[in-house]
Protein backbone atom coordinates (compact mmCIF):
# COMPACT_ATOMS: atom_id res chain seq x y z
CA UNK A 1 0.00 0.00 0.00
CA UNK A 2 0.95 3.94 -0.63
CA UNK A 3 -0.44 7.10 -0.32
CA UNK A 4 -2.23 8.82 -3.03
CA UNK A 5 -3.20 12.43 -2.79
CA UNK A 6 -3.41 11.70 1.08
CA UNK A 7 -5.43 8.47 0.59
CA UNK A 8 -4.45 4.58 0.61
CA UNK A 9 -4.38 2.96 -2.03
CA UNK A 10 -3.84 -0.49 -3.05
CA UNK A 11 -0.80 -0.96 -5.67
CA UNK A 12 -0.68 -4.17 -6.50
CA UNK A 13 -3.22 -5.85 -8.99
CA UNK A 14 -5.61 -9.05 -8.13
CA UNK A 15 -4.94 -10.46 -11.73
CA UNK A 16 -3.97 -14.30 -11.87
CA UNK A 17 -0.38 -13.48 -13.30
CA UNK A 18 0.98 -11.70 -9.85
CA UNK A 19 1.85 -13.41 -6.84
CA UNK A 20 1.82 -11.47 -3.39
CA UNK A 21 1.82 -12.57 0.15
CA UNK A 22 -2.21 -14.13 -0.32
CA UNK A 23 -1.31 -16.48 -3.18
CA UNK A 24 0.67 -19.52 -2.30
CA UNK A 25 4.73 -20.21 -3.49
CA UNK A 26 4.92 -22.86 -5.53
CA UNK A 27 6.02 -25.07 -3.04
CA UNK A 28 2.68 -24.19 -0.54
CA UNK A 29 0.75 -24.92 -3.98
CA UNK A 30 1.59 -28.29 -4.26
CA UNK A 31 1.27 -29.01 -0.70
CA UNK A 32 -2.22 -27.82 -0.91
CA UNK A 33 -3.33 -29.77 -4.26
CA UNK A 34 -1.45 -32.86 -3.01
CA UNK A 35 -4.24 -34.22 -0.74
CA UNK A 36 -6.94 -33.95 -3.50
CA UNK A 37 -3.93 -35.06 -6.01
CA UNK A 38 -3.61 -38.20 -3.94
CA UNK A 39 -7.29 -39.15 -3.48
CA UNK A 40 -8.08 -38.48 -6.86
CA UNK A 41 -4.80 -40.26 -8.33
CA UNK A 42 -5.62 -43.60 -6.44
CA UNK A 43 -9.34 -44.04 -6.37
CA UNK A 44 -10.25 -42.02 -9.23
CA UNK A 45 -7.45 -41.95 -11.95
CA UNK A 46 -6.13 -45.46 -11.37
CA UNK A 47 -9.10 -47.03 -11.50
CA UNK A 48 -10.29 -45.92 -14.56
CA UNK A 49 -6.98 -47.03 -16.33
CA UNK A 50 -7.22 -50.50 -14.51
CA UNK A 51 -10.64 -50.47 -16.00
CA UNK A 52 -9.35 -49.78 -19.42
CA UNK A 53 -6.82 -52.19 -18.93
CA UNK A 54 -8.83 -55.47 -17.96
CA UNK A 55 -11.14 -54.24 -20.54
CA UNK A 56 -8.65 -55.31 -23.39
CA UNK A 57 -6.51 -58.00 -21.73
CA UNK A 58 -7.28 -61.27 -20.39
CA UNK A 59 -4.71 -62.17 -17.72
CA UNK A 60 -2.11 -59.38 -18.55
CA UNK A 61 -2.46 -60.57 -22.41
CA UNK A 62 -3.62 -58.45 -25.08
CA UNK A 63 -7.03 -59.49 -26.32
CA UNK A 64 -8.26 -56.25 -28.46
CA UNK A 65 -11.73 -55.61 -28.45
CA UNK A 66 -12.67 -59.47 -27.96
CA UNK A 67 -14.18 -58.48 -24.29
CA UNK A 68 -16.71 -55.49 -26.40
CA UNK A 69 -17.57 -58.01 -28.74
CA UNK A 70 -18.92 -60.43 -26.11
CA UNK A 71 -20.80 -57.89 -23.68
CA UNK A 72 -22.68 -56.62 -26.49
CA UNK A 73 -23.47 -59.57 -27.96
CA UNK A 74 -24.95 -60.95 -24.92
CA UNK A 75 -28.41 -61.77 -25.02
CA UNK A 76 -30.66 -57.92 -23.62
CA UNK A 77 -27.63 -55.98 -23.84
CA UNK A 78 -28.42 -53.65 -27.16
CA UNK A 79 -31.99 -53.47 -24.82
CA UNK A 80 -29.85 -52.16 -22.42
CA UNK A 81 -28.03 -49.71 -24.15
CA UNK A 82 -30.80 -48.32 -26.34
CA UNK A 83 -33.01 -47.85 -22.60
CA UNK A 84 -30.49 -46.43 -21.26
CA UNK A 85 -30.03 -43.58 -23.99
CA UNK A 86 -33.52 -43.18 -23.49
CA UNK A 87 -33.41 -42.51 -20.09
CA UNK A 88 -30.62 -39.88 -21.06
CA UNK A 89 -32.36 -38.18 -22.99
CA UNK A 90 -36.26 -38.33 -22.64
CA UNK A 91 -35.90 -38.17 -18.78
CA UNK A 92 -33.76 -34.74 -18.81
CA UNK A 93 -35.82 -33.09 -21.42
CA UNK A 94 -39.34 -33.73 -19.06
CA UNK A 95 -37.36 -32.52 -16.57
CA UNK A 96 -36.45 -29.31 -18.22
CA UNK A 97 -39.63 -28.26 -19.57
CA UNK A 98 -41.64 -29.23 -16.25
CA UNK A 99 -39.24 -27.53 -14.27
CA UNK A 100 -39.43 -24.22 -16.53
CA UNK A 101 -43.54 -24.35 -17.07
CA UNK A 102 -43.65 -24.91 -13.14
CA UNK A 103 -40.99 -22.06 -12.27
CA UNK A 104 -42.41 -19.52 -14.53
CA UNK A 105 -46.13 -20.71 -13.31
CA UNK A 106 -45.43 -20.80 -9.79
CA UNK A 107 -43.70 -17.18 -10.18
CA UNK A 108 -46.68 -15.49 -11.27
CA UNK A 109 -48.97 -17.35 -8.40
CA UNK A 110 -49.50 -16.31 -4.54
CA UNK A 111 -49.15 -19.84 -3.82
CA UNK A 112 -45.76 -20.10 -5.82
CA UNK A 113 -43.73 -20.00 -2.67
CA UNK A 114 -45.90 -22.92 -0.69
CA UNK A 115 -45.91 -24.76 -4.48
CA UNK A 116 -42.10 -24.76 -4.69
CA UNK A 117 -41.33 -25.90 -1.10
CA UNK A 118 -43.93 -29.48 -2.44
CA UNK A 119 -41.58 -29.97 -5.11
CA UNK A 120 -37.99 -29.49 -3.70
CA UNK A 121 -38.73 -32.17 -0.78
CA UNK A 122 -38.40 -35.10 -3.25
CA UNK A 123 -35.35 -34.05 -4.05
CA UNK A 124 -33.67 -34.42 -0.67
CA UNK A 125 -34.98 -38.00 -0.40
CA UNK A 126 -32.52 -41.37 -0.49
CA UNK A 127 -33.41 -42.95 -4.10
CA UNK A 128 -33.70 -45.79 -1.81
CA UNK A 129 -36.81 -44.35 -0.37
CA UNK A 130 -38.31 -42.68 -3.85
CA UNK A 131 -38.16 -46.49 -5.05
CA UNK A 132 -40.12 -47.55 -1.42
CA UNK A 133 -42.75 -45.11 -2.64
CA UNK A 134 -43.84 -45.67 -5.56
CA UNK A 135 -43.23 -49.09 -5.37
CA UNK A 136 -45.53 -48.66 -2.56
CA UNK A 137 -48.15 -46.44 -4.86
CA UNK A 138 -47.71 -49.16 -8.15
CA UNK A 139 -48.47 -52.21 -6.12
CA UNK A 140 -50.11 -54.43 -8.72
CA UNK A 141 -53.05 -55.46 -6.44
CA UNK A 142 -55.53 -52.99 -6.08
CA UNK A 143 -55.88 -53.69 -2.57
CA UNK A 144 -52.61 -52.34 -1.91
CA UNK A 145 -51.56 -49.80 -5.00
CA UNK A 146 -53.17 -46.57 -5.26
CA UNK A 147 -52.65 -45.91 -8.44
CA UNK A 148 -53.48 -49.22 -9.44
CA UNK A 149 -56.64 -49.20 -7.79
CA UNK A 150 -57.22 -45.45 -9.36
CA UNK A 151 -56.51 -47.49 -12.91
CA UNK A 152 -58.78 -49.90 -12.72
CA UNK A 153 -61.56 -47.74 -11.35
CA UNK A 154 -61.00 -45.16 -14.48
CA UNK A 155 -61.15 -48.28 -17.14
CA UNK A 156 -63.40 -50.62 -15.32
CA UNK A 157 -61.05 -53.15 -15.37
CA UNK A 158 -61.24 -55.91 -12.94
CA UNK A 159 -58.49 -55.95 -10.88
CA UNK A 160 -56.78 -58.87 -12.68
CA UNK A 161 -57.03 -56.90 -15.59
CA UNK A 162 -55.57 -53.49 -14.45
CA UNK A 163 -52.72 -51.90 -15.96
CA UNK A 164 -49.44 -53.04 -14.30
CA UNK A 165 -47.25 -50.32 -14.27
CA UNK A 166 -44.44 -52.38 -12.39
CA UNK A 167 -45.04 -54.76 -14.90
CA UNK A 168 -42.82 -55.97 -18.10
CA UNK A 169 -44.14 -53.48 -20.48
CA UNK A 170 -44.58 -50.16 -17.81
CA UNK A 171 -41.66 -50.47 -15.58
CA UNK A 172 -39.74 -48.49 -17.34
CA UNK A 173 -42.53 -45.55 -17.57
CA UNK A 174 -42.96 -45.98 -13.61
CA UNK A 175 -39.01 -45.86 -12.88
CA UNK A 176 -38.89 -42.33 -15.46
CA UNK A 177 -42.42 -41.13 -13.47
CA UNK A 178 -40.27 -41.78 -10.14
CA UNK A 179 -37.50 -40.12 -11.84
CA UNK A 180 -39.06 -37.65 -12.67
CA UNK A 181 -40.71 -36.48 -9.28
CA UNK A 182 -37.71 -36.77 -7.53
CA UNK A 183 -35.99 -34.41 -9.94
CA UNK A 184 -38.09 -31.64 -11.03
CA UNK A 185 -37.83 -29.48 -7.53
CA UNK A 186 -34.21 -28.91 -8.46
CA UNK A 187 -35.15 -27.66 -12.06
CA UNK A 188 -37.77 -25.89 -10.47
CA UNK A 189 -35.19 -23.78 -8.15
CA UNK A 190 -32.53 -23.12 -10.73
CA UNK A 191 -35.14 -21.89 -13.29
CA UNK A 192 -36.41 -19.59 -10.77
CA UNK A 193 -33.31 -18.19 -9.68
CA UNK A 194 -32.15 -17.61 -13.47
CA UNK A 195 -35.91 -15.65 -14.18
CA UNK A 196 -34.99 -13.21 -11.20
CA UNK A 197 -31.51 -12.75 -12.33
CA UNK A 198 -33.20 -11.62 -15.20
CA UNK A 199 -32.61 -7.47 -15.66
CA UNK A 200 -36.23 -6.19 -16.04
CA UNK A 201 -34.53 -3.29 -18.04
CA UNK A 202 -34.11 -6.37 -21.04
CA UNK A 203 -37.78 -6.82 -21.54
CA UNK A 204 -38.23 -2.79 -21.33
CA UNK A 205 -36.04 -2.63 -24.61
CA UNK A 206 -37.45 -5.16 -26.39
CA UNK A 207 -40.75 -3.63 -25.99
CA UNK A 208 -39.38 -0.50 -26.71
CA UNK A 209 -38.92 -1.47 -29.63
CA UNK A 210 -42.07 -2.98 -30.36
CA UNK A 211 -41.74 -6.67 -29.49
CA UNK A 212 -44.23 -8.79 -28.87
CA UNK A 213 -44.43 -11.33 -25.74
CA UNK A 214 -42.49 -13.60 -27.90
CA UNK A 215 -39.70 -11.39 -28.67
CA UNK A 216 -39.37 -10.72 -25.04
CA UNK A 217 -39.11 -14.35 -24.42
CA UNK A 218 -36.48 -15.32 -26.87
CA UNK A 219 -34.45 -11.87 -26.65
CA UNK A 220 -34.58 -10.89 -23.29
CA UNK A 221 -35.16 -14.12 -21.48
CA UNK A 222 -33.81 -17.22 -23.36
CA UNK A 223 -30.57 -15.69 -25.47
CA UNK A 224 -29.19 -14.05 -22.34
CA UNK A 225 -29.93 -16.82 -20.16
CA UNK A 226 -32.25 -19.56 -20.01
CA UNK A 227 -30.12 -21.11 -23.10
CA UNK A 228 -27.34 -21.78 -20.37
CA UNK A 229 -30.12 -22.78 -17.34
CA UNK A 230 -31.33 -25.10 -19.95
CA UNK A 231 -28.16 -26.28 -20.83
CA UNK A 232 -27.17 -26.36 -16.91
CA UNK A 233 -30.78 -28.20 -16.01
CA UNK A 234 -30.36 -30.78 -18.52
CA UNK A 235 -27.05 -31.74 -18.06
CA UNK A 236 -27.25 -32.29 -14.19
CA UNK A 237 -30.55 -34.63 -14.56
CA UNK A 238 -28.76 -36.52 -17.32
CA UNK A 239 -25.83 -37.17 -15.00
CA UNK A 240 -28.76 -38.20 -12.68
CA UNK A 241 -29.81 -40.32 -14.88
CA UNK A 242 -26.48 -42.79 -14.59
CA UNK A 243 -27.01 -42.88 -11.03
CA UNK A 244 -30.49 -44.48 -11.00
CA UNK A 245 -29.13 -48.21 -10.16
CA UNK A 246 -30.24 -47.12 -6.40
CA UNK A 247 -34.11 -46.36 -8.05
CA UNK A 248 -34.18 -49.76 -9.98
CA UNK A 249 -32.84 -51.92 -7.69
CA UNK A 250 -35.57 -51.25 -5.43
CA UNK A 251 -38.41 -50.09 -6.93
CA UNK A 252 -38.42 -52.82 -9.45
CA UNK A 253 -39.78 -56.35 -8.47
CA UNK A 254 -36.82 -59.59 -9.27
CA UNK A 255 -38.84 -60.63 -11.93
CA UNK A 256 -39.28 -58.11 -14.25
CA UNK A 257 -35.33 -56.44 -13.29
CA UNK A 258 -34.60 -57.01 -16.80
CA UNK A 259 -36.79 -55.39 -18.93
CA UNK A 260 -35.98 -52.62 -16.58
CA UNK A 261 -32.04 -52.65 -16.61
CA UNK A 262 -29.66 -50.19 -18.02
CA UNK A 263 -25.51 -49.89 -17.88
CA UNK A 264 -25.53 -49.12 -14.78
CA UNK A 265 -27.70 -52.23 -13.39
CA UNK A 266 -25.60 -54.28 -16.49
CA UNK A 267 -22.03 -53.36 -15.17
CA UNK A 268 -22.83 -54.16 -11.51
CA UNK A 269 -24.30 -57.54 -12.32
CA UNK A 270 -22.04 -58.79 -14.73
CA UNK A 271 -18.90 -57.98 -12.17
CA UNK A 272 -20.24 -57.56 -9.10
CA UNK A 273 -17.69 -55.13 -7.68
CA UNK A 274 -14.52 -57.50 -9.11
CA UNK A 275 -12.84 -56.64 -12.54
CA UNK A 276 -14.11 -58.32 -15.12
CA UNK A 277 -13.30 -58.63 -18.99
CA UNK A 278 -16.41 -58.05 -19.90
CA UNK A 279 -17.72 -55.76 -16.95
CA UNK A 280 -14.61 -53.72 -17.58
CA UNK A 281 -15.85 -52.99 -21.90
CA UNK A 282 -19.01 -52.46 -20.38
CA UNK A 283 -18.25 -50.04 -17.88
CA UNK A 284 -15.71 -48.54 -20.46
CA UNK A 285 -18.49 -48.07 -23.12
CA UNK A 286 -20.80 -46.28 -20.23
CA UNK A 287 -18.02 -44.32 -19.31
CA UNK A 288 -17.38 -42.79 -22.75
CA UNK A 289 -20.62 -42.08 -23.48
CA UNK A 290 -20.79 -40.28 -20.07
CA UNK A 291 -17.93 -38.32 -20.84
CA UNK A 292 -19.05 -37.39 -24.32
CA UNK A 293 -22.19 -35.93 -22.90
CA UNK A 294 -20.37 -33.86 -20.36
CA UNK A 295 -18.13 -32.28 -23.28
CA UNK A 296 -21.28 -31.32 -25.20
CA UNK A 297 -23.23 -29.95 -22.48
CA UNK A 298 -19.99 -27.90 -21.08
CA UNK A 299 -20.19 -26.65 -24.74
CA UNK A 300 -23.02 -24.39 -23.88
CA UNK A 301 -22.55 -23.51 -20.14
CA UNK A 302 -18.81 -22.59 -20.37
CA UNK A 303 -20.19 -18.95 -19.69
CA UNK A 304 -20.41 -17.46 -16.60
CA UNK A 305 -24.31 -18.21 -15.07
CA UNK A 306 -25.71 -16.04 -13.90
CA UNK A 307 -24.91 -12.63 -15.82
CA UNK A 308 -23.15 -9.79 -14.01
CA UNK A 309 -25.63 -7.66 -12.49
CA UNK A 310 -26.58 -4.53 -14.46
CA UNK A 311 -24.62 -1.45 -12.87
CA UNK A 312 -27.28 1.06 -14.08
CA UNK A 313 -30.10 1.63 -11.67
CA UNK A 314 -33.25 0.61 -13.52
CA UNK A 315 -36.82 1.67 -12.52
CA UNK A 316 -38.60 -0.87 -10.57
CA UNK A 317 -40.44 -3.93 -12.53
CA UNK A 318 -43.85 -3.42 -12.70
CA UNK A 319 -46.74 -5.11 -10.67
CA UNK A 320 -46.96 -8.83 -12.08
CA UNK A 321 -50.93 -9.21 -13.77
CA UNK A 322 -52.96 -11.48 -12.05
CA UNK A 323 -52.74 -15.09 -12.58
CA UNK A 324 -54.60 -16.74 -14.82
CA UNK A 325 -57.17 -19.66 -14.25
CA UNK A 326 -54.76 -21.84 -16.25
CA UNK A 327 -51.47 -20.61 -14.79
CA UNK A 328 -53.41 -21.23 -10.69
CA UNK A 329 -54.66 -24.86 -11.91
CA UNK A 330 -51.38 -25.63 -13.32
CA UNK A 331 -49.69 -25.00 -9.95
CA UNK A 332 -52.11 -26.57 -7.87
CA UNK A 333 -52.53 -29.58 -9.75
CA UNK A 334 -48.42 -30.12 -9.57
CA UNK A 335 -48.49 -29.53 -6.01
CA UNK A 336 -51.32 -31.93 -5.67
CA UNK A 337 -49.34 -34.49 -7.24
CA UNK A 338 -46.10 -34.52 -5.98
CA UNK A 339 -47.90 -34.70 -2.65
CA UNK A 340 -49.61 -37.88 -3.49
CA UNK A 341 -47.09 -40.25 -3.03
CA UNK A 342 -45.43 -38.85 0.13
CA UNK A 343 -48.92 -38.81 1.61
CA UNK A 344 -48.96 -42.48 0.43
CA UNK A 345 -45.77 -43.34 1.82
CA UNK A 346 -46.37 -41.58 5.60
CA UNK A 347 -49.86 -43.07 5.61
CA UNK A 348 -48.69 -46.50 5.03
CA UNK A 349 -45.96 -46.25 7.93
CA UNK A 350 -48.64 -45.69 10.15
CA UNK A 351 -50.12 -49.02 10.14
CA UNK A 352 -48.35 -52.31 11.35
CA UNK A 353 -46.72 -54.66 9.76
CA UNK A 354 -49.87 -57.38 9.50
CA UNK A 355 -52.11 -54.53 8.31
CA UNK A 356 -49.97 -52.65 5.91
CA UNK A 357 -48.72 -56.30 4.35
CA UNK A 358 -52.45 -57.39 3.66
CA UNK A 359 -54.13 -54.51 2.59
CA UNK A 360 -53.73 -50.31 1.16
CA UNK A 361 -53.51 -47.84 3.98
CA UNK A 362 -57.58 -47.15 3.26
CA UNK A 363 -58.45 -50.18 4.42
CA UNK A 364 -57.56 -49.85 8.25
CA UNK A 365 -57.20 -47.02 10.83
CA UNK A 366 -53.48 -45.66 11.50
CA UNK A 367 -51.51 -46.72 14.47
CA UNK A 368 -47.75 -46.50 15.47
CA UNK A 369 -46.70 -49.95 15.55
CA UNK A 370 -44.50 -49.71 12.89
CA UNK A 371 -42.37 -47.23 14.20
CA UNK A 372 -42.39 -48.90 17.72
CA UNK A 373 -41.40 -52.12 16.13
CA UNK A 374 -38.45 -50.33 14.37
CA UNK A 375 -37.35 -48.03 17.19
CA UNK A 376 -37.36 -50.31 19.93
CA UNK A 377 -34.62 -52.33 18.16
CA UNK A 378 -31.07 -51.64 18.08
CA UNK A 379 -30.57 -52.61 14.40
CA UNK A 380 -31.92 -49.02 12.91
CA UNK A 381 -29.67 -47.02 15.64
CA UNK A 382 -26.70 -48.99 14.88
CA UNK A 383 -26.97 -47.88 11.13
CA UNK A 384 -28.27 -44.81 12.00
CA UNK A 385 -25.57 -43.86 14.39
CA UNK A 386 -23.04 -45.07 11.82
CA UNK A 387 -24.37 -42.95 8.83
CA UNK A 388 -24.37 -39.80 11.10
CA UNK A 389 -21.08 -40.29 11.98
CA UNK A 390 -20.10 -41.12 8.48
CA UNK A 391 -21.65 -38.76 6.28
CA UNK A 392 -19.95 -35.87 9.33
CA UNK A 393 -16.44 -36.97 9.13
CA UNK A 394 -17.06 -37.35 4.56
CA UNK A 395 -18.30 -34.15 5.20
CA UNK A 396 -15.78 -32.24 6.60
CA UNK A 397 -13.14 -33.85 5.27
CA UNK A 398 -13.89 -32.97 1.82
CA UNK A 399 -15.04 -29.60 2.59
CA UNK A 400 -11.29 -29.16 3.88
CA UNK A 401 -9.49 -30.72 1.10
CA UNK A 402 -11.72 -29.03 -1.55
CA UNK A 403 -11.04 -25.65 0.03
CA UNK A 404 -7.25 -26.19 -0.31
CA UNK A 405 -7.11 -27.46 -3.57
CA UNK A 406 -9.95 -24.67 -5.05
CA UNK A 407 -7.87 -21.71 -3.66
CA UNK A 408 -4.70 -21.85 -5.61
CA UNK A 409 -6.36 -23.30 -8.75
CA UNK A 410 -8.96 -20.57 -8.53
CA UNK A 411 -6.46 -18.12 -10.09
CA UNK A 412 -5.96 -19.77 -13.09
CA UNK A 413 -6.82 -17.99 -16.53
CA UNK A 414 -7.14 -19.61 -20.43
CA UNK A 415 -6.26 -23.07 -21.57
CA UNK A 416 -5.33 -24.09 -18.00
CA UNK A 417 -8.24 -23.33 -16.31
CA UNK A 418 -10.52 -24.67 -19.05
CA UNK A 419 -8.55 -28.08 -19.09
CA UNK A 420 -8.77 -28.37 -15.37
CA UNK A 421 -12.06 -27.64 -14.84
CA UNK A 422 -13.22 -30.24 -17.44
CA UNK A 423 -11.20 -32.61 -15.75
CA UNK A 424 -12.73 -31.83 -11.97
CA UNK A 425 -16.22 -32.59 -14.04
CA UNK A 426 -15.03 -35.67 -15.67
CA UNK A 427 -13.61 -37.23 -12.36
CA UNK A 428 -16.98 -36.00 -10.27
CA UNK A 429 -18.79 -38.20 -13.03
CA UNK A 430 -16.84 -41.60 -13.06
CA UNK A 431 -19.44 -43.96 -12.29
CA UNK A 432 -18.44 -45.46 -9.18
CA UNK A 433 -19.83 -49.05 -10.53
CA UNK A 434 -16.98 -48.77 -13.36
CA UNK A 435 -13.94 -48.48 -11.08
CA UNK A 436 -15.40 -50.54 -8.26
CA UNK A 437 -12.70 -53.50 -8.65
CA UNK A 438 -9.75 -51.28 -8.95
CA UNK A 439 -10.95 -49.50 -5.94
CA UNK A 440 -11.16 -52.31 -3.83
CA UNK A 441 -7.91 -53.59 -4.75
CA UNK A 442 -6.47 -50.46 -3.55
CA UNK A 443 -8.40 -50.68 -0.50
CA UNK A 444 -6.75 -53.78 0.19
CA UNK A 445 -3.54 -52.10 0.13
CA UNK A 446 -4.05 -49.26 2.42
CA UNK A 447 -6.86 -50.31 4.19
CA UNK A 448 -8.73 -53.21 5.17
CA UNK A 449 -11.77 -53.82 2.47
CA UNK A 450 -15.11 -53.69 3.81
CA UNK A 451 -14.49 -51.46 7.21
CA UNK A 452 -16.27 -48.08 7.95
CA UNK A 453 -12.85 -46.47 7.30
CA UNK A 454 -12.50 -47.77 3.53
CA UNK A 455 -16.19 -46.59 3.00
CA UNK A 456 -15.32 -43.26 4.18
CA UNK A 457 -12.29 -42.97 2.28
CA UNK A 458 -13.99 -43.76 -1.04
CA UNK A 459 -17.25 -40.99 0.19
CA UNK A 460 -13.95 -38.72 0.31
CA UNK A 461 -12.40 -39.51 -3.33
CA UNK A 462 -15.82 -39.25 -5.13
CA UNK A 463 -16.62 -36.15 -3.48
CA UNK A 464 -13.37 -33.69 -3.82
CA UNK A 465 -13.75 -33.64 -7.39
CA UNK A 466 -17.21 -31.99 -7.40
CA UNK A 467 -16.57 -29.76 -4.22
CA UNK A 468 -13.02 -28.26 -5.98
CA UNK A 469 -15.31 -27.68 -8.69
CA UNK A 470 -17.60 -25.41 -7.19
CA UNK A 471 -15.57 -23.60 -4.90
CA UNK A 472 -12.89 -22.98 -7.12
CA UNK A 473 -15.47 -21.20 -9.53
CA UNK A 474 -17.03 -19.16 -6.42
CA UNK A 475 -13.07 -17.86 -5.51
CA UNK A 476 -12.78 -17.25 -9.02
CA UNK A 477 -16.07 -15.53 -9.45
CA UNK A 478 -15.45 -13.15 -6.47
CA UNK A 479 -15.19 -9.14 -7.32
CA UNK A 480 -12.04 -7.52 -7.39
CA UNK A 481 -12.33 -5.57 -4.34
CA UNK A 482 -13.19 -8.43 -1.94
CA UNK A 483 -10.29 -9.99 -3.27
CA UNK A 484 -8.04 -6.79 -2.41
CA UNK A 485 -9.14 -6.60 1.09
CA UNK A 486 -8.61 -9.64 2.16
CA UNK A 487 -5.16 -9.69 0.92
CA UNK A 488 -4.93 -6.55 2.90
CA UNK A 489 -6.57 -8.18 5.95
CA UNK A 490 -5.16 -11.68 5.84
CA UNK A 491 -1.63 -10.79 5.63
CA UNK A 492 -0.73 -14.22 4.51
CA UNK A 493 -2.34 -16.71 1.75
CA UNK A 494 -3.83 -18.50 4.45
CA UNK A 495 -5.54 -15.54 6.23
CA UNK A 496 -6.98 -14.48 2.54
CA UNK A 497 -8.27 -18.20 2.32
CA UNK A 498 -10.39 -17.93 5.43
CA UNK A 499 -11.26 -14.27 4.07
CA UNK A 500 -12.58 -15.08 1.06
CA UNK A 501 -13.86 -18.22 2.42
CA UNK A 502 -16.30 -16.56 4.45
CA UNK A 503 -17.17 -14.09 0.97
CA UNK A 504 -18.39 -17.46 -0.22
CA UNK A 505 -20.26 -18.82 2.22
CA UNK A 506 -23.35 -20.17 -0.30
CA UNK A 507 -20.83 -21.94 -2.43
CA UNK A 508 -19.39 -23.43 1.37
CA UNK A 509 -22.88 -24.27 2.28
CA UNK A 510 -23.89 -26.03 -0.97
CA UNK A 511 -20.78 -28.39 -0.85
CA UNK A 512 -21.65 -29.20 2.86
CA UNK A 513 -25.29 -29.70 2.15
CA UNK A 514 -25.00 -31.55 -0.76
CA UNK A 515 -21.91 -33.94 0.17
CA UNK A 516 -23.90 -34.90 3.56
CA UNK A 517 -26.88 -35.61 1.79
CA UNK A 518 -25.20 -37.38 -1.08
CA UNK A 519 -23.62 -39.47 1.76
CA UNK A 520 -26.45 -40.10 3.91
CA UNK A 521 -28.80 -40.83 1.11
CA UNK A 522 -26.41 -43.55 -0.88
CA UNK A 523 -26.99 -46.55 -1.81
CA UNK A 524 -24.61 -48.02 -5.01
CA UNK A 525 -21.44 -47.43 -2.57
CA UNK A 526 -22.37 -48.72 0.72
CA UNK A 527 -23.73 -52.32 -1.53
CA UNK A 528 -19.94 -52.14 -3.23
CA UNK A 529 -17.52 -51.30 -0.15
CA UNK A 530 -18.95 -51.88 3.00
CA UNK A 531 -19.15 -54.95 5.22
CA UNK A 532 -20.78 -57.18 7.90
CA UNK A 533 -19.31 -54.31 10.11
CA UNK A 534 -20.08 -51.53 8.09
CA UNK A 535 -23.81 -51.05 7.34
CA UNK A 536 -24.99 -47.70 6.01
CA UNK A 537 -28.70 -46.53 6.34
CA UNK A 538 -29.13 -46.69 2.36
CA UNK A 539 -28.36 -50.36 2.40
CA UNK A 540 -30.40 -51.65 5.54
CA UNK A 541 -33.41 -50.16 4.06
CA UNK A 542 -32.61 -51.94 0.67
CA UNK A 543 -32.13 -55.44 2.59
CA UNK A 544 -35.47 -54.91 4.05
CA UNK A 545 -36.78 -54.95 0.40
CA UNK A 546 -36.03 -58.34 -0.45
CA UNK A 547 -39.82 -59.39 1.50
CA UNK A 548 -41.24 -56.06 0.21
CA UNK A 549 -44.73 -56.91 1.28
CA UNK A 550 -44.38 -58.62 4.32
CA UNK A 551 -42.02 -55.79 5.18
CA UNK A 552 -44.24 -52.86 3.72
CA UNK A 553 -44.98 -51.39 7.17
CA UNK A 554 -41.60 -50.81 9.01
CA UNK A 555 -39.87 -50.53 5.32
CA UNK A 556 -42.37 -47.15 5.01
CA UNK A 557 -41.45 -46.24 8.50
CA UNK A 558 -37.68 -46.11 8.11
CA UNK A 559 -37.94 -44.65 5.13
CA UNK A 560 -39.57 -41.64 6.84
CA UNK A 561 -37.54 -41.70 9.76
CA UNK A 562 -34.36 -41.81 6.99
CA UNK A 563 -35.27 -38.80 5.24
CA UNK A 564 -36.58 -36.58 7.92
CA UNK A 565 -32.77 -34.95 8.29
CA UNK A 566 -31.86 -34.65 4.29
CA UNK A 567 -35.01 -32.95 4.07
CA UNK A 568 -34.58 -30.51 6.93
CA UNK A 569 -30.94 -29.61 5.49
CA UNK A 570 -32.29 -29.08 1.72
CA UNK A 571 -35.60 -27.21 2.32
CA UNK A 572 -33.56 -24.74 5.12
CA UNK A 573 -30.48 -24.19 2.90
CA UNK A 574 -32.07 -24.51 -0.64
CA UNK A 575 -31.40 -20.93 -1.36
CA UNK A 576 -27.99 -21.48 -0.55
CA UNK A 577 -27.62 -24.62 -2.79
CA UNK A 578 -28.55 -22.85 -5.58
CA UNK A 579 -26.63 -19.84 -5.33
CA UNK A 580 -23.59 -22.03 -4.67
CA UNK A 581 -23.96 -24.36 -7.04
CA UNK A 582 -24.61 -21.57 -10.14
CA UNK A 583 -21.55 -19.43 -8.44
CA UNK A 584 -18.99 -18.60 -11.52
CA UNK A 585 -20.36 -20.90 -13.80
CA UNK A 586 -18.45 -23.60 -15.63
CA UNK A 587 -14.97 -22.14 -16.50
Amino acid sequence: MSRVLGELAVLDDVGPPRRGRAYPAAGATSALLLPALLLLGGLVAWPVLRTLHASVTTDGRWVGAAHFRTALAAPGTGAVVGRTLLWALLVPAVVTVLGYLLAAASRRSQEGGLVRLILVVPTALPLVVTGVTFRLMYDPDPERGLATLVAATLTGRSAADAPQLLGPGLVTVALMSAFVWAWVGLAVLVFRAALDAVPPSLADAVRAYGGNRRDVLWDAQWRPLLLRTVAVVFTLAALGTARTFDLILVMTPGSVRDEASVLALRVWQTSNGATTGEGAALGVVWLVAVVAGMLVAALFVRQAWPPPRDPVPVAPEPAAPAPRRTTRLLVAGAALAWLVPLGVLLATSLHSAVDAAARGWWWSPPSLDSYRDLLTGTELWRTLGLTLVLATVVTAVVLGVALLAAYPLAWLTGPPAQATGLLLMAASIVPVQVIAGPVNEVLGVVLSSGTARGLALVHVALGVPFAVLVLRNAFADLPAEQVRAARVGGRHWWGSLRLLARHNRPAVVAVAVLEFVQVWNDLVVGLLFSGPGALPLGLFLAGQTRGFGANSGALAAGSVIASVLPVLLVVLARRQLVAGLVAGGVR
